[in-house]
């Protein structure tokens, strides 16, 4: 039953890992004074991004006053792709003296592409910057394009060399330093290496055998030859439908018992054709064995032998790790000793942290004098007394700082609507309310009476976190020894009858993304850590961590209510405190919202609390099943960059969505936009469906830059929507 719940819950959708990366920054900058990394290494396969960030580098590195002495170079680019080549021509404008090294030929990428290979072009309206531009469409045109651009240039390239790393030198600049040959200096560096020159490997005996292919160039070379495709993407599945539409006996393995990454018509195609013989499926199998005329399988187990002309293993390319690893570059996800000391020391800093705020070491505020509570300016100053109010105040300065950095940077509509929803919330009601006003209100009697009795008994004011802080995420105020008839209705009113409906409308994150102080902290504190989030089916189990302290809150408060119902002193009375409430103190609020929550943030993204733990979300995560909140995909954009799954900090993979157009439901979302406005194509969009699951609605508020730019027709984009729902 549990696997079942967990099934239906979250564990059936997609969950698709984040291939590692070099830490590079918008601009393209490093932690390398003077290195910028470009084009593909960036995160966006597009060719006008590629053109873009390689002209813009040179553009930062032109007005620097910093240039090669003697014989350093001013500028060494490594690679000669479109990138690079972009690069080149910019600095070749600007006077630089500099070289481009290139292990194969320039282009050598788009000269690997299949034949007559179709060539996206997004975003259509975007002119890079610098002389090097792309408009063909397919491969041999751009090609020529291309050449023809940079052939009357004389660019000094220097062929069939390849740098192994960077080593700074103590004047300034870097050694480049080849496989071959003395290196070279030079006072900057752009590495526009991409990643085609690192295939993944099956590791099995006979890879190594000149019959084993990363790359298909010639489908009607394998006329009539038996041929073994291995991989789960769109590349393995076209390059299969290619020979096979050429005459080849194609077998097709992969390692799961079905196809999720590839687009929806690539799959379709794939089936047909198994059924029509072109291609055998072996789902789930793997390769064991490769040989001059068989390769063997394992299938579910047991071994299979197949004739075999020629094997392509496509299942996929790293960047080259090495090489920033040597330099001194890190890698995304990568943890140093230094980073792990880094980690332990602020986890230890959150410890005090937050045991001062929680009162368990001395606040050493006694010195702070008493004022006169029944003025404005003597309520603030008793509120300095207490160690929360410190805590409070720097939460509140993080998000409004933060928030105005994350403005500037995601400059749509949608970011600053939603980022300052965040900040007013966070300031008015969750720190100035309770640690100011309602404590100087009280003094001056207007909260006597009902209000008092019914809401902050003793002066609790402190209970007023509940306004916004919905139970059970704030779990204190249904823990009274007493019943507290006001936070009793309002909290049943806004856990099973406000949040539901708001969700059934805009799903989880109107909650998480828009109100809620922690989803506040990690949009704004957390905004550039949010690519460090763990992603895939491990990870994602780790997300019912939060159902299990549901679970115990769910508890708690039947506790807390038999406790009421019984006579005085009764057990459930006695033991609440010692068995319910106190490891809800240490544990989930001390330790694990507090302690560990925080302490991830800047190494392992800022969610990590609202992802796996948080019981509010995980009670969220139910109502969530029925929400008519989605992400809408334009599938025929989508180019499968992986971009959106790499910068959800839910580890969402959103991909698996988008490149199949369908519309993405999982219960992890909180609505950060982050997926939206990253996608450089312009694929997604928010939006509703109705009880038949069709789009209804595509949000007017603009998240993704490119829909910002050029104003799309919303009305138009549902109906294509609703076209291709119905359709399919």
């Amino acid at each position: 039953m549990w696997k079942r719940y967990a099934r239906w819950l979250h564990l059936g959708v997609p969950a698709g890992r984040v291939e590692p990366g070099p830490v590079v920054q918008a601009d393209g900058s490093t932690n390398l004074p003077g290195v910028f990394i470009v084009g593909d290494l960036t995160g966006i396969p597009l060719l006008k991004f590629a053109c873009d960030t390689g002209a813009g580098a040179v553009e930062r590195i032109a007005v620097s006053t910093a240039r090669g002495v003697g014989e350093e170079l001013d500028l060494a680019i490594l690679g000669g792709g479109v990138a690079g080549m972009a690069a080149a021509l910019e600095a070749q404008a600007a006077g630089l003296r500099f070289v481009v090294l290139e292990a194969a030929a320039p282009f050598s990428t788009i000269v690997n592409f299949p034949k007559k290979k179709p060539i996206f072009t997004y975003p259509m309206k975007m002119k890079p910057r610098g002389a090097l531009q792309v408009n063909a469409e397919v491969k041999e045109a751009l090609i020529e394009e291309l050449s023809e651009q940079v052939r009357e240039k004389s660019l000094p390239v220097r062929i069939g060399v390849s740098a192994t790393h960077l080593e700074r030198k103590k004047t300034g600049g870097y050694d480049v330093h080849l496989k071959e040959g003395v290196p070279i200096a030079a006072r900057h560096v752009i590495v526009a290496l991409g990643r085609s020159g690192n295939f993944r490997k099956l590791d099995v005996p006979g890879e190594d055998l000149p019959k084993v292919y990363n790359r298909l160039h010639d489908p009607a070379k394998y006329k009539g030859k038996n041929v073994l495709v291995v991989g789960g993407g769109d590349s393995a599945v076209e390059a299969a439908l290619a020979m096979a539409a050429e005459g080849a006996q194609v077998a097709f393995s992969y390692r799961g018992k079905e196809l999720n990454r590839p687009k929806p018509e690539n799959t379709q195609a794939l089936h047909e054709a198994a059924r029509d013989g072109g291609v055998e499926l072996i789902l789930p199998s793997t390769v064991k064995e490769i040989t001059a005329g068989e390769v063997t399988l394992d299938v579910a187990g047991e071994s299979r032998t197949l004739a075999n002309d020629a094997v392509f293993p496509l299942i996929g390319r790293e960047p080259p790790l090495e090489f920033f690893r040597k330099s001194g570059i890190p890698i995304i996800g990568e943890m140093s000793p230094g980073k792990w000391r880094a980690f332990g020391l602020f986890l230890l800093f959150c410890a005090v942290m937050y045991v001062w705020k929680f009162g368990y070491l001395p606040s050493g505020l006694g010195w702070i004098g008493a004022g006169d509570p029944t003025s404005l300016i003597g309520s603030i100053i008793n509120a300095t007394k207490d160690p929360s109010f410190y805590y409070t105040l720097a939460y509140s300065l993080c998000v409004v700082v933060f928030g105005l950095k994350r403005i500037r940077t995601r400059k749509t509509p949608y970011v600053r609507r939603q980022t300052y929803t965040l900040m007013a919330i966070q300031v008015v009601p969750l720190f100035l309310l309770p640690q100011i006003l309602l404590p100087w209100m009280g003094e001056n009697g207007w909260l006597s009476g009902f209000v008092e009795e019914q809401f902050f008994p003793d002066k609790s004011y402190w209970r007023s976190y509940g306004f916004v802080l919905a139970w059970p995420l704030f779990f204190w105020n249904l823990a009274s020894a007493q019943p507290i008839w006001g936070w009793l209705v309002v909290s049943a009113i806004q856990t099973f009858v406000i949040i539901p409906l708001i969700i059934r409308r805009w799903g989880k994150g109107a909650y998480c993304g828009w109100i809620c102080s922690c989803g506040a902290l990690a949009e704004t504190l957390g905004d550039e850590h949010r690519h460090k989030m763990w992603h895939g089916p491990n990870a994602n189990k780790w997300n019912f961590v939060g159902q299990a302290i549901l679970a115990f809150a769910l508890l708690g408060l039947a506790w807390r209510i038999l406790g009421w119902a019984l006579a005085d002193g009764n057990f459930f009375a006695r033991t609440f405190d010692p068995l319910i409430a106190l490891p809800w103190k240490l544990g989930v609020d001390l330790l694990i919202a507090g302690i560990i929550g925080v302490g991830f943030y800047f190494w392992f993204s800022g969610r990590v609390w609202c992802r796996f733990a948080c019981p509010l979300a995980a009670l969220m995560h139910i109502y969530t099943k029925f929400t008519r909140y989605r992400i809408f995909s334009e599938k025929d954009k989508c180019i499968s960059c992986n971009v959106c799954t790499t910068v959800c900090h839910q580890g969402i993979d959103i991909m698996n969505f988008a490149n199949k157009g369908k519309p993405m439901d999982d219960v992890e979302c909180v609505r950060c936009s982050a997926c939206v406005q990253e996608c450089p194509t312009g694929t997604l969009s928010f939006g509703t469906v109705d009880t038949a699951g069709r789009p209804q609605a595509i949000d007017p508020i603009y998240a993704s830059p490119i829909h910002q730019t050029e104003a799309p027709d919303l009305k138009a984009l549902l109906a294509r929507l609703q076209e291709r729902h119905d359709e399919a």
